[in-house]
């Protein structure tokens, strides 16, 4: 067997982390040698999850977190930890020489001031800011080869950057009056108890939450706006469904003047020509979150509706795979030197 990277990953009893644990069970050019949590140590990855019994991964130790030790072992760490958690492993990390990956929001937002404001902390480590790279491979790809520390975009900002993208970089539609209408399965809320994450809290109804004050809209607003070459502001509301993974976000936006059907579809085909996870679908369909499940696509649907002057997107991803996990894996693979769909070369899990 050819050597294979060592990586760390901390957190690992959340979703995200299990997600990781699963895609990296079969990379072939990473290894993951520590994993860490605190409430499990002493266990190893096939006790947590025995539905990685097979595979050499199941071995693998369940430890304390140690930042020593995982920079002695490993060459990249992912932070599959809470937001305020994760900024001083990754500082400490960062200063060791390690590469780390942060699923995290706090290294996503370049401004602490702004951060401070949307998370109610203040950003013990601003300095790591203006170094830290935004994980989008679509359109980051160069810097994130070159990084030592990558910020893992968030599930709904992931969704609703590579829906809008195309359309604000041409300035095909108007930067005011954006709303972009999102919904995702519960997995998104994390795997910590909660009433309103209960079975029969969720199952059979549908309903919104955090309307105008979600802490993903000033990462929305920060990338789109820089695609835009001006500052934004958006209407960004979310809900939650009754389904264990998938986003589906619907934006709406006022077309420019003189645009059509023709110039929106020729706009995102040759944005995404070369991006194989992303699927702008023909003419007449639309996405589903089915299409998408455990796998790395965004699928993309348009539609121009000429009697109100709109541009709708439907884009669609899995929160856990693209949004999330999957995501933080592509990032490492760049970072690494790795082939950017090694371990991700995934069809959805259907039905």
């Amino acid at each position: 067997m050819s050597h294979r990277i060592p990586v760390g990953l901390v957190g690992v009893t959340g979703y995200t982390g299990m997600e990781l644990a699963r895609l990296l069970a079969r990379h072939p050019g990473l290894e993951l040698v520590r994993a860490t949590s605190r409430s499990e140590a002493g266990k190893t990855l096939g006790d947590l999850y025995p539905g990685l019994g097979g595979f050499p991964i199941a071995d693998c130790p369940v430890s304390q977190p140690d930042v020593d030790d995982l920079a002695e072992a490993c060459a990249l760490v992912f932070l599959a930890v809470p937001h305020g958690t994760a900024m001083d492993m990754a500082a400490a990390l960062v200063a060791k020489g390690v590469k780390v990956v942060d699923l995290s929001a706090d290294f996503r937002i370049n401004s602490a001031e702004t951060y401070a404001q949307w998370y109610g902390l203040e950003h013990r480590h601003p300095e790591l800011l203006p170094d830290a790279v935004f994980g989008l491979p679509e359109f980051n790809a160069k810097d994130i080869v070159g990084a030592q520390l990558v910020a893992n975009p968030g599930c709904y900002p992931t969704s609703a950057i590579l829906g809008l993208a195309p359309a604000l970089r041409e300035s095909l539609v108007l930067t005011q009056g954006i709303v972009i209408d999102s919904k995702s399965g519960t997995t998104g809320s994390g795997r910590k108890p909660s009433v309103g994450a209960l079975y029969c809290e969720v199952a059979d109804s549908f309903r919104a939450y955090n309307l105008g004050r979600h802490r993903h809209t000033p990462e929305i607003e920060q990338e789109l706006g820089r695609v835009a070459g001006t500052e934004l502001t958006v209407s960004f509301n979310t809900h939650l469904l009754p389904i264990n993974r998938g986003i589906l976000s619907t934006s709406y936006c006022q077309l420019a003047d003189g645009v059509g059907a023709e110039d929106v579809r020729r706009a995102y085909t040759d944005a995404y020509a070369n991006c194989p996870w992303v699927r702008v679908l023909p003419e007449g369909k639309l996405p589903e979150v089915r299409h998408v499940r455990g796998t790395m696509f965004c699928d993309i649907g348009l539609v121009v509706d000429p009697r109100t002057g709109r541009l709708i997107v439907v884009s669609v991803i899995d929160n856990l795979c693209r949004g999330a996990s999957g995501q933080a894996l592509a990032n490492a693979n760049l970072m690494l030197e790795q082939p950017l769909d090694a371990g991700l070369d995934l069809a959805p899990l259907v039905p």
